[in-house]
This record gives structure tokens, C-alpha cells and sequence, in this order.
């Protein structure tokens, strides 16, 4: 049995089963993590959504930005915009079973015995591993209740930008769900900071990596993430020693859709077939 993670699908279905082909995945034994952000803005929402579903406990899943905007704009909260993929994911008529697994997805998966947390985006750095697991949990309860379509509603922008623990009702939600699905870079002194979406080195001097704060709590725990494709795996000693696994290298955009066996860290790549236009 192998465990591999893979980056940002976006609804590149035929890189998905490109790399499935070259890691020789067998759905009888191994196990696939997925960095969240399985549909939008690629040309196969629909496919890529039925096809993780039916694969059960053999994939783990984290939520992503585009993902809770799929399941905002399917409970009529928030309006597609013309960059937007998924009107066929809408009109499907599994839409219901495809939304109701969707919105049970977590939005942190640890194992301890393979030694790997994996997230959609970042964390914040006041959080330890065990708070983050905990405000997680938080706001997926919240999903699979009657409050999901206000959860939905108020989780749209910016703002807290800082972490206290005496946040409460959305506030304190949104900011916990910024950082799992859309943080990049933070402020020395703590602050998130949402807007900034450059390659790391390209921001301006008073940001910084979420995962290079030197103070970041959970500097000692081996993280999984995609979401930031501009980061370039190429190099993965220079983010071995931040403990952290950018996965997304932007197969929407022609680069590749990656994929890393935990076992070993060995990386397996397949090439973008999307036209950059």
C-alpha cells in the first residue's frame, strides 16, 4: 500500500487520471490525500467530483477556496462569475449527492503514523497543531448543520486579520476558514494578509511565507498544502526546512499536476494539457 498526495486538481480530470497511470494507483490498496480545490476554473468539474466520490475511503479530501464557492453558489449564496467552470456541476442530477458528500469533507487531515498534516492553504501561526485540529473541526460542524448557509454567507472577506482567541460567531469562523483555504503570506507580527499572491521572494519587505514565520507554532510538524501555484517545487530542499509540501504547480495553467508518495517524499509529475490562452 502507497500514500500519495496530489495538488490542486481544479477539474483537470485527464492530468488526474494521467498521474493515476503513472504512479500505478490501485484503488484495492492505496490512498490518495488531495489538497482541496478539486473543481473550477478547469474544464472538468463534474467528472473529477464523481470520480474522487466513488473512490470512498481511499480518498482524503480537504476543502479549498473553490470548493466552498461551489457549495456557496449551490445553496444560491453566492453568483458564478465568468471565470468560473462548474454550471455543469449545477445542473447535474447528482447534485445533491455530490454537495452532501462535499460539505463533510474536512479541512485538515493528520496521521500520525505517516507522520504528514495536509491543508488546503496555510495555518495561522499563533496556532499549535492541536488548535488548529480543534478550529477545524469547529467550523465542519457548523457545514453539516442548519447554520451551513450562514456560514456560506458571512465566510466572504477579509477581515480579522489576527488571531485571538476571544473571536466569536463569524468573525471568528472566517478567519479560521481564510487561513485553511486562501492564506499566503502574513506579517512578522502575526497578521494574515490576504490580497498578496505572488511567487515567494516577489512580495513587498514587510510580508512573509505563512510557513517562514520563525515563530510559527507549528514549525516541527511535516505540512501538505497547495492552493499557492506560483510557489515551484522544483527546489524542496529550500522548503524542507520550513516542514512544508507545496503541491499545487499549476496544472491549470500549463505547468504539471504533482503528485508526492509519503512513504518516501519521492515527487511524480504528469504535464498540463490546458490551453493557456
Amino acid at each position: 500500500m502507497s500514500t500519495y498526495a496530489i495538488g490542486d486538481i481544479q477539474g483537470c480530470y485527464s492530468e488526474l487520471q494521467s498521474l493515476l497511470n503513472e504512479i500505478n494507483f490501485d484503488q484495492r490498496k492505496d490512498e490518495l490525500w488531495l489538497t482541496g480545490d478539486l473543481v473550477n476554473r478547469g474544464p472538468q468539474s463534474l467528472q473529477t467530483l464523481r470520480f474522487i466520490k466513488s473512490l470512498g475511503d481511499n480518498a482524503k479530501v480537504v476543502l479549498g477556496n473553490h470548493d466552498l464557492h461551489l457549495l456557496a453558489a449551490a445553496n444560491n449564496i453566492r453568483p458564478l462569475s465568468k471565470k468560473d467552470t462548474i454550471d455543469e456541476v449545477l445542473i447535474a442530477d447528482d447534485i445533491d449527492e455530490l454537495m452532501s458528500w462535499l460539505k463533510t469533507r474536512p479541512f485538515l487531515i493528520s496521521d500520525s503514523n505517516l507522520n504528514f498534516t495536509m491543508i488546503h492553504a496555510g495555518l495561522a501561526p499563533q496556532w499549535s497543531l492541536e488548535k488548529a485540529k480543534s478550529l477545524a473541526m469547529e467550523c465542519e460542524l457548523i457545514l453539516q448543520s442548519e447554520k451551513m448557509n450562514d456560514l456560506l454567507l458571512e465566510m466572504y472577506g477579509d477581515t480579522p486579520n489576527i488571531w485571538n482567541d476571544s473571536l466569536n460567531d463569524f468573525a471568528r469562523q472566517r478567519f479560521i476558514i481564510n487561513c485553511f483555504t486562501r492564506i499566503r503570506f502574513c506579517k512578522n507580527t502575526g497578521e494574515i494578509e490576504l490580497n498578496t499572491k505572488v511567487a515567494p521572494g516577489k512580495q513587498s519587505k514587510n510580508l512573509l511565507p505563512w510557513y517562514s514565520l520563525p515563530n510559527r507554532e507549528t514549525r516541527d510538524t511535516k505540512i501538505i498544502f497547495g492552493h499557492w501555484s506560483t510557489i515551484h517545487l522544483g527546489n524542496e530542499k529550500k522548503f524542507k526546512k520550513y516542514n512544508v509540501y507545496p503541491l499545487d504547480t499549476g496544472c491549470l495553467w500549463g505547468g504539471q499536476l504533482s503528485a508526492m508518495r509519503l512513504e518516501d517524499e519521492k515527487i511524480f509529475a504528469v504535464p498540463s494539457q490546458q490551453k493557456i490562452i
